[in-house]
């Protein structure tokens, strides 16, 4: 099963995937997208990793997330991706466009085919006022298109708000 997990800031969506992945009675590798580039990231990092269980596999992979996918699913594993929105970010902010669009097709092309359970969570973006300048409206852009395009291919969608699960898409928990 193939897991779309979206919510705010603060909305319960990493523990809530961390709860999934955990009963999930599988290995679980968590695969960390972000980077620790300034204090403030740093402390949420030692928070993810203080709540997660010491037994799970860890990758920090900020841009190739494709690959890292493709590397690691097995049909005895959970694979639990935080975050996308984190890995967006990290291609825009290579100023590439053409790399960017060609890791957001791999991800779209590998994701059907990949066996085992894979868990995505990401921000919801597209909620709050329209952001004033041009890279935070192409981040917005990209991440709802992003969202979409994952939606389709998902077999669950949860929208997570208040540490509440509201399942879009699929099967209740």
């Amino acid at each position: 099963m193939h897991e779309l997990i979206l919510g705010g800031a603060r909305s319960g969506k990493s523990r809530l995937a961390e709860r999934v992945a955990e009963e999930s009675g599988l290995a679980v590798t968590y695969i960390a997208t972000s980077e620790p580039l300034d204090d403030e990231m740093s402390q949420r990092i030692a928070h993810h990793r203080q709540r997660r269980p010491a037994h799970w596999r860890l990758i920090e992979e900020p841009l190739q997330l494709a690959k890292i996918l493709q590397e690691n699913a097995a049909a005895d594993r959970c694979l639990l991706v935080d975050c996308l929105t984190l890995w967006l970010s990290n291609l825009l902010m290579l100023n590439d466009d053409a790399r960017m669009q060609g890791e957001i097709d791999q991800l779209l092309e590998c994701i059907e085919a990949l066996p085992g359970r894979v868990i995505m969570v990401s921000n919801e973006t597209g909620l709050g006022v329209i952001p004033l300048g041009e890279l935070t409206r192409r981040y917005v852009d990209q991440a709802g298109w992003l969202h979409q395009a994952l939606a389709e291919r998902c077999q669950r969608v949860v929208f997570t708000v208040a540490g509440l699960p509201m399942v879009l898409k699929g099967a209740a928990f």
